[in-house]
């Protein structure tokens, strides 16, 4: 909104500069956009009036005037303005005066002395263009500074008012909050007085009381729609934004700057009857004052008369009712709109309106008849005529319920003590009215504050009034403990060293993925999906992080990277029993060659071994197993579930040659899954007694059908609590020479120890042999 500052303090002058109140309503949250000057800067320039003209004897255009300029000898002036007249005031720049871009000097035109310049608006600075001279007032004051005669020491402040600031949309609305926040005291608009002695009226009829509570009209007879708006009001309606259009309507315009209630004159002989204000019926019309033809929707507001919509409520008036200058009586009509009513309706129609940007945020419903009487009283004294009564309807208006105010939530809020009775200082400086009980108020809002309706709301007033500058910011003491740690789980951090040092790079991909790769690598026919997408690629929840993964390798391989090696740790999403369930888990891929390529290794490519390697350094010390066990994602010979304790709790593979050639990778990646949960659990660290002496080794080979996993042999024999056995690996796997068809050779190694003795074969003997018991058990033959 853009309003004179000159005009402002007419209503509220405090002491204090152009700057320091534009900073003062910025830091109260009424943002100073911009602050301009309404004219150039320049000097000694006075207002003249033209005593005698005579042409100059050597130049055609030229006149040599006789200027008074209220010193004791009148000046003489040559002259080329083709509007100059005996007896007219203009702007006399005297000599030594400076212009934009020019100065006053003494000077000779075509022989004849000139003391100064008779200014037109342009040499003003004041209009891109202009005929002739500035043309004054007759009533201007010779002799007077021109500045000081058309206010031009004034400013053009622009405020960026957030939507809960309506009441900040008029002249008095910001007239009352500087009054606030400065304590000067406001000069109150002028009563308005003036006898309802028409005898027209209107009856007024609301059929939509819910849109519309209260409509208030009046008749105003007799007037002379042709008379000139006075300069003080073009004045300040221009500085505001606006034109000046006839009388009738500057005087609507006024009000709505000054007070902030949307106005509108109807031609009262135009209209049919009397008015209602209801809802568009189906199949009507209406031409606005814009000439835009409206095919009215049922859902919008109309004022009608006893034929047709005249106007659309609280947005324009209609073309055929409209003011004009051979107007004799007008229909005033002031009103409160809902802004539920008129809100969204400029968007979309496509236009907007001073009145649609008000009512659609609240405007003061008490305002109604005053803004009412303040309008008629400017009619009558500009155009004369003569008002009727007021015809009014009134129902239910907005209702105000207190807000609590604590005290004690001012200071938690704001981090600065307040006293009780400043509160209540500002409380009434704000207009609020409230009922006190020691430290807590109940506030009432004020019929034009639309945005105070939780406690917060009035905190944020107290600070503006305040001051924020006088918040010093203090700095943060909060008490800091150390978290427990959990022996019993492992952090999430951890983990994520472990990835790295196995040489992964963390990745974070999106949730949302492509409901084909829940199709193809997870064999999910019924993803979650989003009701809203982002992008048509992102239409479901991914139930698990490897389409994500093989979307990041394919990335790194379009840019020229040989060897990725990529983990995630993210929330994978599925149906459960009709709900939606969440479970977090941590995944890898690896792709290319084992190592970087140097020329100390044998390059090779990796694994699935390789693979199975990284996962059990994930789990390590615990002891993982691998049951075979295809996958939609994975290839049907190297696919396996990764089992912990006896249940799965993920799984790892070769990606299946139909993916791998689907998604154009020259390489099968190896990938795993894993339940978070499950890598985070740990067990607890127990004191043991170290070994003084060395361990014992024994090496113990067995013949087994093909059919026996050497896995199942070893949890077999860890399984069974064995005297000086500390460790049992597999080291060895043979086939061929030697070895009957259909079965293979294991070896395995077994560590031996005790911590208080060196064993002998005595102690040796009975604990292996225990182990071979266990191995022939379970189908193997010891080997010879």
């Amino acid at each position: 909104m853009q309003f004179s500052e000159s005009w402002l303090r007419t209503l509220v002058n405090p002491s204090l500069t152009s700057e320091e109140l534009s900073h003062l309503l910025t830091m109260a949250g009424l943002e100073v956009e911009e602050m301009k000057s309404v004219a150039a800067v320049f000097d000694n320039v006075v207002v003249a009036q033209v005593l005698s003209k005579d042409k100059h004897p050597d130049a055609d255009r030229l006149n040599v005037l006789t200027v008074d300029v209220g010193q004791a000898e009148p000046l003489t002036i040559v002259c080329g303005a083709g509007n100059v007249t005996v007896g007219m005031k203009a702007p006399c720049a005297l000599v030594g005066a400076k212009l934009p871009g020019i100065e006053i000097k003494q000077a000779k035109v075509r022989g004849i002395a000139s003391f100064g310049m008779m200014c037109s608006e342009k040499e003003l600075g004041l209009a891109a263009d202009s005929e002739g001279l500035m043309v004054l007032d007759v009533a201007a004051t010779v002799g007077q500074s021109i500045r000081e005669h058309l206010d031009l020491d004034d400013h053009l402040i622009t405020l960026k008012l957030t939507p809960n600031r309506c009441d900040c949309l008029s002249l008095n609305g910001i007239a009352r909050e500087v009054a606030a926040l400065t304590g000067a005291s406001m000069n109150a608009l002028p009563v308005a007085i003036f006898n309802e002695a028409g005898a027209q009226t209107k009856h007024v009829k609301v059929g939509a009381v819910s849109a519309c509570p209260r409509y208030s009209g009046r008749v105003i007879a007799g007037v002379n729609a042709k008379a000139q708006t006075p300069d003080w009001m073009v004045k300040r309606l221009q500085r505001c934004g606006l034109h000046s259009i006839s009388a009738l309507v500057d005087v609507t315009n006024y009000v709505l700057l000054e007070m902030g209630q949307p106005l509108h004159a109807f031609d009262s002989n135009k209209l049919h009857g009397d008015i209602e204000v209801r809802f568009a019926r189906a199949g009507e019309k209406l031409t606005l004052l814009n000439e835009q033809v409206l095919d009215l929707a049922e859902d919008m507001l109309v004022i009608a008369d006893a034929h047709n919509p005249v106007a659309l409520a609280g947005v324009m008036g209609g073309a055929e009712s409209a003011v004009g200058e051979e107007t004799v009586d007008v229909f005033l009509e002031s009103a409160f709109f809902s802004p539920s009513v008129i809100v969204g309706k400029s968007r979309r129609l496509g236009f907007s309106s001073d009145s649609a940007y008000r009512f659609e945020r609240g405007v003061d419903f008490a305002n109604t008849r005053i803004a009412l009487d303040r309008a008629t009283q400017l009619i009558i004294d500009i155009c004369g005529g003569t008002a009727s009564k007021v015809s009014e309807v009134l129902s239910a208006l907005p209702s105000r319920s207190p807000v609590k105010l604590r005290t004690s939530r001012v200071l938690r809020i704001l981090g600065v003590s307040i006293e009780s009775n400043d509160i209540a200082q500002i409380l009434t400086r704000l207009g609020m009215v409230f009922q006190r009980e020691g430290d807590i108020f109940f506030v009432t809002p004020p019929s034009y504050r639309f945005d105070i309706q939780i406690e917060e709301d009035l905190v944020e007033e107290v600070a503006r009034v305040y001051g924020y500058e006088k918040i010093q910011p203090v700095a943060t003491q909060a008490k800091m403990n150390i978290l427990p740690r959990v022996e019993a789980q492992r952090p999430l951090g951890k983990l994520r060293q472990t990835m790295v040092l196995r040489d992964y790079q963390e990745v974070i991909n999106y949730a949302f993925v492509e409901s084909a790769w829940e199709r193809d690598l997870c064999g999910n026919a019924n993803p979650i999906a989003l009701k809203n997408p982002i992008a048509s690629q992102m239409s479901v929840m991914r139930s698990s992080l490897l389409g994500g993964l093989l979307a990041s390798l394919r990335t790194n391989l379009a840019r020229k990277q040989p060897r990725v090696r990529l983990f995630e740790v993210g929330g994978c999403f599925a149906h459960q029993d009709a709900e939606y369930v969440q479970e977090e888990r941590l995944a890898g891929l690896a792709y290319g060659s084992v190592q970087a390529e140097q020329w100390g290794v044998p390059s090779r490519n990796i694994d699935f071994y390789d693979v199975k390697g990284d996962v059990e350094a994930l789990f390590a010390p615990r002891i993982l197993s691998f049951q075979a066990q295809p996958h939609t994602a994975s290839h049907p010979g190297r696919s396996a579930d990764i089992v912990l304790n006896g249940r799965v709790v993920g799984c790892i593979g070769e990606l299946h040659p139909q993916w791998q050639q689907q998604y154009d990778l020259p390489l099968a990646p190896v990938w795993f899954e894993i339940e978070l949960t499950a890598l985070m659990q740990a067990s607890v660290p127990k004191v043991t007694e170290i070994s003084r002496v060395p361990p014992v080794r024994r090496d113990i080979a067995v013949l087994i059908g093909e059919d026996v996993a050497a896995e199942a042999l070893l949890l077999a024999m860890r399984g069974v609590k064995i005297p000086y056995v500390v460790a049992i690996e597999l080291f060895d796997l043979y086939r061929g020479k030697g070895v009957e068809q259909g079965k293979k050779s294991l070896a395995f190694r077994v560590l031996l120890q005790d911590t208080q003795k060196t064993l002998a074969e005595a102690d040796i003997e009975p604990s292996l042999q225990k182990l071979v018991d266990i191995l022939e058990k379970s189908g193997a033959q010891l080997r010879s």
